[in-house]
């Protein structure tokens, strides 16, 4: 075992014993503070006490012990000049007034080690400070003390030995330091302290490389820098070059291509000393690649290949063409010295440049390299066709070529081709063929790496075995047999100023909702896709069938024969033929002009009327029916008989096919008039006297009327006026009134009363009748009527009551007027 581990393993044991108190008297002792060459402790306060005596004996030295007195009243006290580094036996004795010991109490302790000093303090980091100092004995660490003198940083760093670091300082930033020694957590007091001050940081550098041979290094101003010293190495070199400047920028230039250069960067302050440094690394751009070759490639897509030598110090090469295309290569191994340009352009006349790439950028374009490629297939080839069976193919003219070849191929099989350096070349063409045509040209660099195709049908040629048929009135079928290199039949009447019937591969065709009663011009025109149509078929004439008549107006012309009015579209030998159509029966009337007549067409009957026209061509179809109605028929008899002066009740029997009715009373005096749905009409406004013509109008549901004329009828005589009733002298009553018709019929008067009744007649003019008074006072009942000729008397004269006073009053009062004869 070492001499330091014995000295551990004792110092140990000394730390297990830091406190031993004796039980007299119940004193106590512990340690308080312990210095390399002092001891502090403090003890309990027994009573009786007038002093103490504390004494450190050396325990393993034959040092002599020394002591220390205090006075009763004290509890702490230490005893000095020491020696470090010791275990000390430290004995206190309370001791009374005549210096008797009352009771005592001990402890070991081990003195803290010697003091360091600092030899030498530095600064070689902005964040740090290194410390040598002494090594002392007995320690078995050390603490660097470290404090800004402005007073708002303090920190305490532990180490083995000296040298001693404190880190995390700030930069150019006074500190004082001292050293402190340790042992079994005993620590000495702080060495003598010194000022030192941190060096300034290192410059923060970036490089970059504008050119293949310079570096330019920029850092931004170091706070409390004066100047800076840059050092710059070639990579795999042992030269330097060291540049001191006051700016924050340098050029280094006159370097290699392509070569790593790293630089380190220190900044100085005012009192001369060097801060950190910094370095950073920097390779200058490449040189400008040479192009040695380049190839075109032919494949399924035209491209080039680019070759150049390679340079110092590239990464990556980019091609790039004078039209923008460009390509790329790693420089991995010396053969990744080309690279591919897909897809080329053909037929042009090009130059290519090369860029070598590092991480300092690219380097200057290598000259240019001029390259064509093969030529350009024409893209627009044409076949003309000027007349059947002479043909040229043709096609644009392109740059970069010599010559061309063209090739013909027909769809059977047949092939021909020419060669030429024009842009034209004639050949023998049939119609009805295909034939596929490509001009592929060539310049010294080779042909064309592709050709467009484009195909040409001749003209095909037209059917001859064209048949017409119409099929329906307005629709006509053509047919024909299938031709040679037609894809496509067009079918044209000329009379429809080019529309286009039927487009279609199939040879037949409808010619549908074409003109009636028309002649048509129809042409089957053959097609191909690629060439046209062949405009040069006869056409064949087919008339359609006649236009459908249309019926205008229908008259009747007497109560069993109507005129039907027609239009007339067609030729002038066409015939029309029109059908009245009933549920029993049917009716027809021909004619070649704008009319004809339906006869003995019966009453009250309905009929469907059809117009049909007829050509050499055939029929058409029928017009649109209309229906007709005939007049509905006359009642077998009316009846009229008066109700009223004024009025008549007029009936009659149901007429067939009417279902309305208007009656009629007229005479030069007046008329009257009612529109009924029944078989009866109460007519007012009658004249009395009158003779009437009776008429009757049967209507049916759709308008249809008929006239019917019947047996005329008189209205009854006229009812006296002015009916009064007076007394004569001679006991007689004289009944007065106004005739208000012609004075031409007899009267009847009659006097009722309730103890009278007496009639009398007067002739025809005489406007009064006297008869013999009854009882005066009596209330007579008097009606005045007309009798007619046939003797009958009128009933409708309206009745009168008159009140007759006894003697003394001439006239009669009328009572009520309201009453009427009914005998």
């Amino acid at each position: 075992m070492g001499t330091m581990q014995l000295k551990m393993l004792k110092l140990l044991l000394l730390l297990t014993i830091t406190e031993i108190c004796t039980a007299q008297n119940d004193i106590t002792l512990s340690e308080f503070t312990v210095s390399s060459r002092s001891i502090a402790v403090q003890w309990s306060f027994p009573a009786d006490a007038s002093s103490y005596k504390l004494t450190a004996t050396p325990k393993n030295t034959p040092e002599q012990p020394v002591f220390a007195q205090f006075s009763g009243n004290t509890v702490i006290g230490s005893v000095n000049s020491l020696s470090p580094n010791t275990v000390y036996t430290v004995t206190l004795e309370a001791m009374d007034n005549d210096g008797n010991v009352l009771s005592s109490a001990e402890i070991e302790v081990l003195t803290a080690p010697e003091v360091p000093s600092i030899e030498k303090a530095y600064s070689k980091n902005s964040d740090s400070i290194t410390v040598e100092f002494t090594e002392v004995a007995g320690a078995t660490g050390y603490i660097l003390r470290a404090e800004s003198k402005s007073g708002d940083f303090f920190s305490e760093t532990s180490v083995s030995g000296s040298p001693g670091t404190v880190m995390e300082l700030q930069p150019y930033t006074d500190y004082i330091l001292s050293v402190i020694s340790v042992n079994a957590w005993r620590r000495s007091q702080p060495s003598l302290p010194v000022e030192i001050r941190t060096v300034v940081m290192a410059p923060v550098l970036e490089a970059s490389s504008p050119t293949n041979v310079t570096i330019n290094v920029t850092w931004p101003r170091v706070e409390h820098a004066v100047f800076y010293t840059l050092c710059i190495i070639q990579e795999g070199s042992s030269i330097r070059l060291k540049r001191n400047t006051t700016d924050t920028m340098t050029v280094f230039d006159n370097l290699e291509p392509g070569t790593r250069y790293c630089i380190k960067g220190t900044a100085w302050d005012s009192e001369g000393r060097t801060g950190d440094d910094n370095t950073v690394c920097q390779i200058t751009r490449p040189s400008s690649p040479n192009v040695t070759l380049v190839t075109v490639t032919q494949g399924r897509s035209l491209g080039i290949t680019v070759h150049w030598l390679s340079v110092q110090g590239a990464d990556v090469y980019v091609a790039l063409t004078s039209n923008g295309q460009n390509c790329s290569s790693v420089n991995r191994q010396p053969s990744d010295n080309h690279c591919y340009i897909i897809p080329a352009e053909c037929g042009q006349s090009r130059s290519v440049t090369v860029i070598a790439y590092n991480k300092a950028g690219p380097s200057s374009p290598s000259d240019p390299f001029n390259y064509i490629t093969y030529p350009c297939p024409p893209e627009n080839i044409w076949v003309e066709e000027p007349t059947a069976g002479n043909c040229s193919v043709m096609w644009d003219d392109v740059p970069l070529v010599e010559h061309y070849v063209a090739y013909i191929k027909r769809d059977d099989g047949a092939e021909e081709s020419c060669n030429t350096t024009e842009t034209t070349c004639q050949f023998f063409c049939m119609c009805g063929y295909t034939y596929l045509t490509s001009v592929i040209p060539y310049n010294h660099a080779g042909s064309s790496p592709y050709a467009h195709v484009r195909n040409y049908t001749t003209i095909p040629c037209c059917p001859h075995d064209v048949t017409i048929k119409l099929v329906s009135t307005e629709t006509l079928e053509i047919m024909w047999s299938p031709v040679r290199g037609s894809e496509l039949y067009k079918t044209t009447a000329a009379e429809t100023y080019g529309t286009v019937h039927c487009n279609d591969t199939s040879p037949v065709c409808a010619l549908s909702d074409l003109r009636c009663n028309t002649a048509y011009s129809v042409t089957v025109t053959p097609c191909s896709e690629l060439q046209g149509c062949n405009s040069t078929c006869t056409a064949q004439r087919h008339e359609t069938a006649p236009c459908t008549p249309e019926i205008l107006d229908m008259k009747q012309i007497s109560n069993s024969t109507y005129k039907v009015l027609i239009s007339t579209p067609n030729k002038q030998d066409t015939n029309y033929t029109i059908t009245a159509t009933g549920h029993y029966d049917r009716h027809t009337c021909h004619t070649a002009g704008n009319y004809c007549e339906l006869t003995q067409l019966p009453c009250g009957s309905t009929y469907e009327v059809v117009a049909v026209a007829t050509s050499a061509a055939g029929k058409s179809l029928p017009g649109f029916s209309k229906p007709l109605e005939t007049g509905p028929c006359c009642p077998m008899f009316v009846n009229v008989s008066q109700v009223t002066q004024a009025m008549t009740n007029m009936t009659w029997s149901p007429g067939h096919g009417a279902r309305s009715y208007i009656a009629a009373l007229t005479s030069p005096r007046g008329h009257a008039k009612c529109h009924t749905l029944d078989t009866h009409c109460l007519m007012g406004c009658i004249t009395c006297g009158t003779n009437y013509s009776v008429h009757l109008e049967a209507i049916s549901s759709s308008g249809h009327k008929s006239e019917c004329l019947y047996q005329g009828f008189s209205s009854s005589a006229c009812c006296p006026t002015g009916v009064k009733l007076y007394r004569k002298n001679n006991n007689f009553l004289r009944v007065y009134w106004r005739s208000s018709g012609p004075q031409v019929y007899n009267h009847t008067v009659e006097l009722y009363g309730t103890k009278a009744n007496n009639t009398c007649m007067a002739a025809a003019g005489s406007m009064h009748c006297d008869m013999k008074e009854g009882p005066c006072g009596e209330v007579y009942t008097v009606v005045v009527a007309p009798v007619g000729h046939d003797g009958v008397k009128v009933i409708l004269c309206q009745a009168r009551m008159y009140s007759v006073p006894c003697p003394g009053s001439n006239a009669g009062m009328l009572i009520s007027r309201r009453k009427r004869s009914v005998n």
